[in-house]
C-alpha cells in the first residue's frame, strides 16, 4: 500500500471563521478531496475554496500559503494529504 501524497501542513487556524492556513508541499486545486490528519484524529474533506491574502484562487502551488475553511477544528501541525 503506497503512502498518501501530503499536499501541505496546518500552520495556524482560526476557530471563529473556521480557517486553517496551510503551508503547501505540492499544487492544491478546488474540488480536491483531502485528509487532515493530526494523531489519531482525522477527516475527509473536498477543498470548496482556496484563498490567498484574501482573494480567492482555483488553485495553489508548492509554497504557497493559503486559508481553507475546514469541516471541523484542526490544530497546527496536521497534516494535508490527498484522500
Amino acid at each position: 500500500m503506497a503512502d498518501k501524497k501530503t499536499v501541505g501542513k496546518v500552520i495556524h487556524y482560526y476557530d471563529k471563521i473556521g480557517v486553517a492556513i496551510v503551508e503547501l508541499g505540492s499544487v492544491l486545486k478546488t474540488g480536491d478531496v483531502v485528509k487532515f490528519i493530526k494523531g489519531d484524529d482525522e477527516f475527509e474533506q473536498t477543498i470548496d475554496s482556496i484563498q490567498i491574502e484574501k482573494t480567492s484562487i482555483d488553485s495553489a502551488k508548492k509554497g504557497d500559503v493559503i486559508g481553507v475553511k475546514t469541516d471541523s477544528p484542526v490544530k497546527e501541525g496536521t497534516l494535508v494529504q490527498m484522500a
